[in-house]
C-alpha cells in the first residue's frame, strides 16, 4: 500500500505526512522514508511516524502452479480464471495475479492484494527476469544462442531486449530449452520463436524475478509465500520504494 494512502487511514492530514517526511520523522525499517508514494507492507516492514509504530495493512502473497486451459483474470464469462482455483475463504476482488500468463501456458504466478508492487515488479526499469521452460518443433542451434543475445527482431519490427536461451535438448522435430527474458510484450516468448522459424508447442514459467516454482506444487495448487520468498518480497519493496 503506498505510504500516503496507509497514513491517511490513521487520519493523518497530508500537510503532517509532508512536514514529517521532510524532517525524516517517518522511518521504515529504521531508514527514513523517501517518498510518500513509497509502496508499504507493514507485515513485512515496521513502519514509525513520529516515533510511533503504525500497524497498517498486511497484505497478502500466494504462489500459484497455473494449469492450462486457465485465463489469468479475475472474472470470465466463458472461461476458468485463477481465481476460480483458490478456495472461497481466501478468494477476494482485492487479489490479482502479477503479470498474466497466456490459456495455454502453465507454470508460476505470483497473486497478491498489493498493488504497487504488481506494477513495479511489470515495470521495465527494473528489469525483474522471468525464466520459461519451452518446447518447440524443430532444431534449435547456437546460432539461435546468438540471435536471443542480439534481441530477437519481430516481422512487424519491434525489437526485443536481449534474451538468455539455453538449449536443454535438440533434434530435427522436438527440442527443449529455457529461456530468460526481463520483458513482457504480448506472446512474447512464442513470437520470439516464430521469429528464428520454430513453434512453440509447451511452455511453462519457472521463475519470476527471485521467486521460483515450488514443483511441490501440482497444478491447479497455490500456497502462501514461505519466509524466505518473503524476504525477496521485502527487499523488493526496499530498494524499490
Amino acid at each position: 500500500m503506498r505510504l500516503d494512502n496507509l497514513l491517511a487511514q490513521e487520519k493523518i492530514s497530508r500537510k503532517a505526512m509532508k512536514q514529517a517526511l521532510l524532517k525524516g520523522e517517518i522511518l521504515v525499517d529504521g531508514c527514513p522514508a523517501r517518498s510518500l508514494a513509497q509502496n508499504i507492507d507493514t507485515g513485512l516492514q515496521e513502519l514509525l511516524f513520529q516515533g510511533r509504530i503504525i500497524q497498517g495493512y498486511e497484505h497478502t502473497y500466494l504462489m500459484l502452479h497455473k494449469p492450462a486451459g486457465v485465463v489469468t483474470a479475475n472474472k470470465d464469462k466463458e472461461l476458468p480464471t485463477v481465481m476460480d482455483l483458490l478456495s472461497p475463504d481466501i478468494q477476494s476482488d482485492k487479489l490479482y495475479a502479477v503479470g498474466r500468463l497466456d490459456r495455454d501456458t502453465t507454470g508460476l504466478l505470483l497473486l497478491t492484494d498489493n498493488g504497487p508492487l504488481g506494477f513495479q515488479l511489470l515495470h521495465p526499469q527494473y528489469h525483474v527476469y522471468k525464466t520459461y521452460r519451452v518446447e518447440v518443433n524443430g532444431l534449435l542451434t547456437p546460432d539461435h544462442i546468438q540471435a536471443f543475445q542480439k534481441g530477437i527482431i519481430f516481422l512487424d519490427g519491434t525489437v526485443c531486449k536481449p534474451a538468455r536461451l539455453k538449449i536443454l535438448s535438440a533434434s530435427l522435430s522436438l527440442s527443449q530449452a529455457s529461456i530468460t527474458i526481463s520483458e513482457g510484450k504480448f506472446h512474447q516468448v512464442k513470437k520470439m520463436f516464430l521469429s528464428v522459424g520454430v513453434k512453440v508447442t509447451s511452455l511453462k514459467r519457472t521463475h519470476f524475478g527471485p521467486w521460483s516454482l515450488d514443483e511441490n506444487l501440482q497444478e491447479g495448487d497455490y500456497r502462501a509465500l514461505n519466509s524466505e520468498e518473503l524476504a525477496s518480497i521485502r527487499e523488493f519493496l526496499r530498494k524499490s520504494g
